[in-house]
């Protein structure tokens, strides 16, 4: 595969990513290489990367916790004490080994430290794959709240190798293939129909639409980098999505969702509210909704969780001035940013997911 030219780094693909891993880290010449795992990672991928890796720099390895629930600013605040204790310096290179948790807390981690060293991202979940990849955004969660502490910076590059695929459940590669989904519906409807053809979902069949997926979020983030405008398209389905992923984190008696399982949820309602607003096709909002459905176990939310999800709804950073803003449809791969949704729709439309 290609390599893929972002904002002043490369996506890199498969064995070819590690002969310019090296080729970096031989120029760059790092005091010492941080490796960033938890303990999945740690246990099932970094040998895949310690035997491709040539270096004759010191090789550090950092374990955090998985889970959503870590991605915070304690975690931060670890690593950073961490990286202090071990003789960290401005010279001293960080690579991230893991899904969008490790990306974007290890991206925010380097970005801060000393004011800054640099990185490289390698995504080892599908999600991290064709969305955590490009766009240079780093963060952590306050609280329950998704990402509400972070900034810009861009990797020095990004390697992207589809054996850590083999590592990951069939929930969590089902939970990627939403992001994947999402360029289908809103960009380009070539990867919906292939999605819609699915005989049956595994690593062969998904890792086809890698690298157009990576194409497609590289070509949004590199004409609008800091969401001022198009890249909005990237929060389809993430707005809903977002809240009910919160909620459902949040709540004692239910069990977490996987990003993928949340937006999954968010686009339906919001297709659902796109038909009530801008008169989207509703043969279009059920066949979104029977793909979806096709794919993802369907998640009971019970009408007494409606008022808490809607309320986390105005702590989303799209916000502004209190106002929700949503990216909805007229059609596949056509679409309409900040749209204002009533409260009264937003039921409608969870009521419309239930059904």
């Amino acid at each position: 595969m290609q390599p893929i030219l972002s904002n002043n780094y490369y996506v890199n693909f498969n064995e070819d990513a590690y002969k310019k891993l090296n080729v970096f880290i031989s120029g760059y010449n790092p005091s010492a290489i941080f490796i960033l795992v938890d303990e999945n990672t740690n246990n099932y991928c970094l040998s895949i990367l310690l035997e491709s890796v040539e270096t004759e720099a010191e090789i550090v390895i950092i374990e955090i916790e998985a889970g959503e629930e870590n991605k915070n600013l304690d975690t931060c605040s670890g690593v950073w004490n961490a990286l202090t204790e071990l003789g960290a310096d401005r010279k001293s290179l960080m690579i991230n080994l893991g899904g969008g948790v490790i990306t974007d807390l290890g991206g925010f981690v380097a970005s801060a430290f000393k004011r800054g060293i640099a990185f490289i991202n390698i995504p080892t979940t599908l999600l991290s794959m064709v969305d955590a990849s490009v766009g240079g955004k780093t963060g952590v969660d306050l609280g329950v709240l998704k990402n509400q502490i972070g900034l810009f910076s861009d990797p020095e590059m990004v390697l992207i190798d589809t054996r850590y695929l083999e590592t990951i459940s069939d929930r969590e590669l089902r939970s990627g293939l939403a992001e994947i989904i999402k360029y289908g519906i809103t960009y380009d409807i070539k990867l919906w129909n292939e999605i819609c053809n699915f005989k049956e979902i595994n690593i062969s069949t998904v890792s086809k639409l890698i690298h157009r997926s990576i194409e497609i979020k590289n070509e949004v983030v590199t004409k609008d980098p800091k969401e001022k405008g198009l890249r909005k398209v990237l929060n389809f389905g993430h707005t809903l999505g977002h809240a009910i992923e919160s909620y459902f984190l949040e709540a004692d008696d239910k069990e977490n969702l996987t990003h993928g399982e949340a937006i999954a949820i968010g686009m339906i309602t919001e297709a659902f509210i796109s038909q009530k607003l801008l008169n989207f096709s509703a043969e279009k909002v059920e066949a979104i909704k029977k793909t979806i459905l096709n794919i993802y176990e369907k998640i009971h939310i019970d009408i007494i969780d409606y008022e808490g999800i809607i309320n986390l709804l105005i702590h989303d950073k799209k916000n502004v001035g209190g106002q929700v803003n949503f990216v909805l449809l007229t059609d596949f791969e056509q679409f309409k940013l900040d749209c204002k949704v009533e409260k009264a729709l937003l039921i409608e439309a969870l009521n419309y997911y239930n059904a």
